[in-house]
Order: C-alpha cells, then structure tokens, then sequence
C-alpha cells in the first residue's frame, strides 16, 4: 500500500508520454511523405532567426496587445514547467517538495516567482477569451474558423487556466497547514488565498493539496496529448519551423525542377527524350509539374501547416482577402493540414501504404478561385509570427492548373499566348515594337 501512488504516478507517465511519443511519431510520418528539400545552408542566420522570431517573439509584439499577452503565457508556459521537475521526483521517489530543503530561500523566492507568473497566465488567459467570445475580434470568427477550430482555442484557454488555478490552489491549501505541518513557504500569491481554508483540519487540507497535486499532473499529461491534435501543436514545431524557414528573399521563386529538367533535356542534341534516368524508379508515378495533393508538396511545407497557429494574421493582412475575395492564407494552411490528416490515416488504415480515395488537396481542398486571388505579395509570409510561407504552397498548386490542367483565368492565358508568340505580353508582332519611334 504504501507505494500504490508512485506506482500509479509511473504508470500515468508512461502512458502519457507513450501515446504523445506514437502521436509525435505520426505526424512526423507526415511530414516526411512531402518531397525532400535541402535547407541545411547558412546554419548561423538560421540559428539567429529562430533566437529573434521563435524565442524572441519578434513578429507577436508587431500587435503590443495580443503580443504582450502571448509573451506572458509564452514565459509562464516555459518557467512554470520547470516545477515539473520537482512533481516529477516527487511523484516517482514518494517524496514531497524535494528541492525545498536543499533551496532553502532560494526555493521560496523561485516558487514565489512562478506563483507571480501563473497568475499573470490567468489573467492573459481570460483576456483571449474576452478578446474571442466577447469582442469578437473579426479574425477569429471568419469561415474557416467555425466549429472545432473555434473550440480548441477556448478548450486550450480553459485548460491552461485550470492547471495554474490547481498549482496556486495546492500551494495554498498546504500553506494552510496547522503549525507543526509546514513544508514549505511562506508563499504570497497563495498566502493570500490560504485564509479560504481557515478552521479546515490537516487531514482536510492535506486531502485538498493532494488532489490538486495529481489534477495538476493529470492536466498536463492531457495537455501534452490533446497538442498533436490542436493547432497548439505549434508549442513544439514553432523551433524547427522558424529555423527551416526561407532565407532568400520573399518575393524570389524558385525554378521547378522537373520543367528544368525537361528543358536541360530540349537543350541537349544527345539526349533521349523517351530514355528514363538510371535512378528511376519503374514504378514509380509519373512526376507531377507543381502540386495536386499533399504529397506533391516539400516537407517544409507540411511542416508549416502543423506548425499554423491559426491566428489569423496572414489573412487579415492580405489584400485578396480584405477586398472580399475568397482567399484565406490561413485557410490554405488549415486544408493542407487537413487533407495531410486524411493521407495520415488513409496510410495507417492500409498499414503504411497510401491508396488514392479519389480526392486531392486542389479541387477538393482548395479551389481554383482561391488561388487565382493572390497577388503574390507576400503580406501573409511578413505577417505570419512563426515565418510560415502559404504563398509557396499557392504558387505550386497553380503551377499545376497551368502546367497540367491548362486551366487559367481568359486573361493569364491571352499574356502567355503573347509571349509564346510575340515574346511579350502585348499583343504586338515583335517586328512592330520600334514604332512608335518613327511616330509623328
């Protein structure tokens, strides 16, 4: 009897971080069904950018309000966590505040520190679900943002309030304790609410500060697993993302790699057109020119898509979207992640191989309309807080409309008839173009 709960407490933890282990392990697996991309180069501006946008939170603080907030449960989600060491000791060797005798004043003024941060979290917490349900700020309740989308922001809300209300509500029961019972402390934050308990008995309050204890762990063994479910999910990608990002500049496109190879091969007089590389694989598809489905798409670009924070600033801040076109950048990182999902357990359910359901992440996803609104500015890749690129993912689900389904508004196909045939844009014979020198 007298080890039950640390058997139970090791049990809960293997669980728990065995299924976020297989969940992580899943979207990995996704992840990694786009094409291979080389972003290995300049290690050293990676690094400082994924210091000044992802931990510096450079791009949140752009909007002081929203940004101030975040920082707080940013810094209060990083710090407070680190008590989670103790609990976790504690919970496994049957001890109780095993750091406090060997801190001494330092281990009051840290749990001090953290108990000042965990009220701050509360307070930020309820300011965002004021801001959402409340306010009802614009760019959360847009189309795409309807039904669970919606939801998991407020159930991440409510969860991260409940967990800083246990860990205060632990402190203070247990600050409670009759003389002769002391741990540790004095608190202030909850000495304040420890009066709440005045007249209770020891067995009482011991009963109280233990079951906010195992709800404070049993909270962020939830947490931990209800992530890879949540756009929240950008807690752990959000690193890697920013670090992967795009260096070059915004506005440059890269050269599609299999058009380029098809022209090195026009271009080369010993070449055989119907003659397949040596390291082809014979059964392998046909190379798609842009993107159709997911899996058309590099593995950055599924990354992004696991690591949107669906705040919404890419779309309020594109120009299509505002003038009432169907355009949404945050919508097209929603859909890539959710036809991603679907690929996911198509695979899983055929045991590791994909068998096609007759849908695609074009047409079935996202629409041509959508696509065609961008103006390729960039607004949603210097907007985006974590250096996500939609505007990459547009460009390659467009080059397949032009490229392999011939499919482009009337006025895109008139300019490139002009430039096959005129090599321009205008509808000028070239022999034409000088004159207007000789005009009077």
């Amino acid at each position: 009897m007298e080890y039950i709960p640390q058997i139970l407490f090791l049990i809960l933890i293997v669980i728990g971080f065995g299924l976020f282990g297989k969940s992580v392990m899943r979207i990995r697996r996704n992840i990694l069904l786009g094409k291979d991309l080389d972003r290995s180069d300049n290690s050293s501006l990676r690094w400082k950018t994924m210091a000044k946008v992802a931990m510096g939170q450079s791009k949140m603080v752009v909007r002081p309000v929203a940004g101030t907030l975040h920082l707080i449960v940013y810094i209060g989600f990083v710090l407070i966590n680190i008590e989670v060491l103790e609990i976790m000791i504690d919970g496994l060797f049957g001890t109780h505040r095993v750091f406090a005798p060997l801190l001494g004043g330092l281990y009051t003024a840290a749990i001090n520190f953290f108990e000042f941060l965990g009220v701050l979290v509360i307070i930020a917490c309820a300011a965002f679900l004021y801001r959402r349900n409340v306010m009802k700020i614009g760019r959360f309740h847009s189309t795409e943002m309807k039904g669970w989308p919606f939801k998991d922001a407020n159930y991440i809300l409510i969860i991260e309030i409940v967990l800083m209300s246990a860990l205060l509500t632990m402190n203070a029961a247990e600050g409670a304790y009759p003389v002769g019972h002391e741990v540790g402390g004095p608190f202030f934050i909850s000495g304040l609410i420890a009066p709440i308990f005045a007249g209770l008995s020891y067995e009482t309050l011991h009963l109280i500060e233990r079951v906010c204890w195992w709800a404070h762990i049993i909270g962020i063994i939830f947490f931990l697993n209800y992530l890879p479910f949540s756009k929240h999910f950008h807690i752990m990608l959000a690193f890697p993302n920013v670090f992967y990002s795009k260096l070059t500049p915004k506005g440059q496109f890269d050269n599609l790699a299999s058009v380029k190879k098809e022209v090195e091969l026009m271009m080369d007089p010993n070449a055989d057109p119907y003659a397949a590389p040596p390291e082809a694989d014979p059964n392998a598809a046909p190379q798609r020119f842009g993107a159709k489905d997911v899996q058309d798409l590099n593995w950055v670009q599924l990354m992004n898509a696991y690591s949107c924070t669906e705040c919404g600033r890419c779309t309020s801040n594109c120009p299509a979207n505002i003038t009432g076109k169907k355009l949404s950048p945050r919508k097209i990182m929603m859909d890539v992640r959710d036809r991603l999902e679907d690929v996911g357990a198509i695979i899983d359910i055929n045991k590791g191989t994909f068998v096609d359901d007759g849908k695609s992440l074009l047409h079935d996803h996202i629409t041509p309309e959508e696509l065609w609104a961008c103006t390729s500015c960039n607004a949603c890749t210097e907007a985006c807080p974590v250096n996500i690129d939609p505007l990459s993912i547009i460009i390659d689900l467009r080059r397949y409309l032009v490229m392999e389904e011939s499919s482009m508004p009337t006025e895109l196909a008139t300019v490139m008839s002009n430039i096959e045939n005129n090599g321009a844009p205008w509808q000028f014979a070239q022999a034409d173009r000088a004159n207007w020198v000789t005009e009077d």
